[in-house]
This record gives structure tokens, sequence and C-alpha cells, in this order.
């Protein structure tokens, strides 16, 4: 399976903050925004990766990620030559994705809680094996303002709507999706939303209709964090700050996952902590040091 990360956009919410550059380069307390959406697809063990961003951004992502090789990965990097809707990144990305499946997620998206891991792998497992399109629903308090997905009290999947005026659940959609190799073709045939652009609930919509999508809820021991604000920003950092301090684990520690998963050695580990004269590579240090015993 491949993986896409959507980073895209021209972060308008964040004015004028990112009026000269992308808002997944910006620091979400000590590490890049986009490193949080790349953890999670490297927790599902996802070491091929297509970053697709607007084509004034793209060499800020080159010269963060390089190849890829430092991590035991390989990046490639596509423009979006305009905003078209998040399915539009499976037609711009079409070439890399092949005759493989893939996984979505979107650049500003934050995940962290007890168990994250199992569940990815699993999701991916799921539509390695069966095929079909692999979703996430989340409670939220204003699901007017997300994508909804309708269960019955079995917990099967109704009915997506985006934005609805009155919506039929409290379950939003975060920015986070697996889908079988259709998913191009689909997207494909997807016609522009009022607002112009390629919906994601369309294609999700069309998997409904072949009986071919399943959705994970999370539980509430789950954090999905919006960072597409000021406030949403500071209020993610705030809180990765406190995991961090009140456990002494990084959150989305892109090396120390490499490390763990055997992707990159010991030795890797430790050359990259010497380029850093911060607290993150006294941690990277700690790291190659303990992992083992965590």
């Amino acid at each position: 399976m491949k993986g896409i990360i959507l980073a895209g956009g021209l972060g308008t919410r964040l004015y004028p903050i990112t009026k000269v550059v992308s808002k997944q380069i910006l620091p979400l307390f000590d590490k890049p925004m986009i490193y949080y959406p790349l953890s999670v697809l490297m927790l599902a063990e996802i070491r091929e990766i297509l970053i697709i961003s607007t084509p004034r951004d793209i060499p800020l992502f080159e010269e963060l990620f390089g190849s890829g090789s430092w991590l035991g990965m390989e990046f490639k990097y596509k423009a979006q030559e305009s905003p078209r809707g998040l399915a539009d990144a499976f037609i711009v990305g079409e070439d890399f994705i092949g005759k493989e499946n893939c996984a979505l997620v979107l650049g500003d998206n934050v995940f962290f809680g007890r168990g994250f891991s199992r569940i990815l792998k699993g999701t991916r497992n799921r539509v390695e094996e069966a095929g079909g399109a692999a979703i996430f629903g989340y409670r939220v308090k204003n699901p007017s303002s997300y994508g909804v997905v309708e269960f019955d009290e079995n917990g099967k999947a109704l009915s997506i709507e985006e934005k609805p005026v009155c919506p039929k659940s409290h379950y939003a959609v975060p920015g986070l999706y697996f889908y079988d190799n259709r998913v191009i073709d689909i997207a494909k045939k997807v016609s522009p939303s009022e607002r112009g652009e390629i919906e994601i609930t369309s294609v999700n919509k069309a998997y409904l209709d072949l009986g071919r999508l399943s959705v994970e809820i999370m539980g509430r021991g789950m954090a999905w964090l919006d960072t597409g604000t000021c406030d949403g920003l500071l209020e993610a950092a705030n809180f990765i700050e406190a995991i961090q301090k009140r456990q002494g684990m990084y959150v989305s520690c892109i090396e120390e996952i490499a490390f763990s998963k055997g992707w990159i050695s010991r030795e890797d580990l430790l050359r990259m902590a010497q380029g850093h004269k911060s607290d993150y590579g006294v941690y990277l240090k700690y790291i190659a040091g303990n992992l083992s015993a965590l």
C-alpha cells in the first residue's frame, strides 16, 4: 500500500502567517506540522509516500524530506496546480499509486491515542486483503462543519453527507482514508460540487453504494485535533507539549518510528541526533539507547 499526504491549499484561515509558507511547514510545538500525518502513515507501515502541495511549496517539502532514504522510506512530490478538492489527490497521484491500494491523510490532521497503531495496521490489512474502502468516525460537538456519517443500530454506515445543515449524527469523518485501487477511477467520475471541488465525501458515497465501505469508530480515548485556525494551532501545540512533558515520550517522532520498525539503524539515529542542537536531538539519543526497554 502507498500513502499520500495532501498538503496543498492556501491556508487562508491562518493568514497572514501562511501568506508565504505552507501551513504544513509551520511548527506544531517542536516539529513541523506535516510530521504528524506522516507518522500516521508510518505507523500503518507505509513506506512509499507522495506529498502533494502547491507549486510554491513543493521545494520546501523536498528540502525537508529529500528522497526519504534517511528514514528508510521513499518520498515523491507532485504539485497540485489549484485547489480542486481532496479527491483530486487520487487523480494527481495516479502514476504514483499505479496498481496498488492507497491511504490518504490530510497534512493538517493530528491523531493521538492508545491503540492507534493497532487500529491503523488492522485497517490497512483489511483493505489490502478484502478491498473496498475504510474511513473513520469521530464524535464531535459541531458536526455541521464536517463530513458526517450516519449509522444504524448495528453500527453499519447508512449515509454520508458533506457539512449538512441538519446532521444525522455527531460522527465526523476525519482526514484519514484507506482505499483499494478503484479509488482512481471513482475519483475521475466524481462531478465537482457547487463549490467546484471533487469532494472526498462523494468518493466515500460511491463505496457505500457498492456496499464496500467500512467505518471504524474512534473512541473517547482518541484525540483528533484541528490545526486549521490560529486557536486550533495553539491548542494542538499545548496538547502535544503536555503529553510530551508528562510522559517523557514524544508525539509523532518520525525518526523514532523508523527506528522502532527497523527501517534505520541505531547508528543512523545517533547520526541524526548529532545534527540537532535541541531537546529533539537529546530525545533521539535517549531513544537510541532505551527504545528496547520502553
